[in-house]
């Protein structure tokens, strides 16, 4: 028997199909397995996203530019990094899967993350109370750590990259090939 995973739905699972190896093989002999888990995940997510570039053209001013400033931080954490529009504001994921966003407000700029609740903040930057999501409020008339936020955003996309990859190896092995490696 041999073991492919593939991707599923974004809300929560990969499905793990196991075929047998056998020349008469029909889709009815298949087993399924749906491995749940707690990642945010959203389909359409790309490399760079049109949408995203319309938004940050719309959003000018000391707000816009801190916007941009930090969501391109999350663009640069990893060549794996995909966007897309989420909720009006850019979004930041490993694969499908969301670590972090940025969102311009009327007097402050948000840069959240995701499992926010669960990473280190050494300085004690993130707000909010959620179960998952935390945030960063930045205001251009006030000073902040500049190095402690990116350090929490490569905390958040490491935290989300290992995510990602625990449940593919999670998933994968409900039902792992027997063939024999080299």
């Amino acid at each position: 028997m041999s073991s492919v995973c593939l991707p599923r739905q974004p809300a929560v699972a990969y499905l793990c199909l196991v075929r047998p190896k056998t020349s008469n093989y029909a889709p009815h002999f298949a087993s399924c397995v749906l491995v749940m888990n707690q990642l945010l995940r959203f389909s359409g997510s790309v490399k760079r996203d049109p949408a995203i570039e319309t938004w940050m053209k719309a959003h000018t001013g000391a707000l816009g530019v801190i916007a941009q400033h930090w969501f391109e931080v999350m663009r640069k954490c990893g060549d794996d990094v995909r966007e897309l529009l989420h909720d009006g504001h850019p979004t930041a994921c490993i694969a499908d899967a969301a670590f972090g966003y940025v969102n311009a407000f009327k007097a402050h700029v948000n840069v959240g993350f995701f499992r926010g609740a669960e990473i280190a903040d050494p300085e004690g930057l993130l707000e909010g109370t959620g179960k998952f999501m935390r945030h960063v409020k930045l205001r251009p008339d006030r000073d902040f750590n500049a190095t402690a936020l990116t350090k929490l955003i490569d905390t958040a996309y490491t935290d989300m990259k290992e995510r990602v990859q625990a449940e593919l190896s999670r998933a994968c092995s409900y039902y792992p090939s027997n063939e024999k490696k080299a």
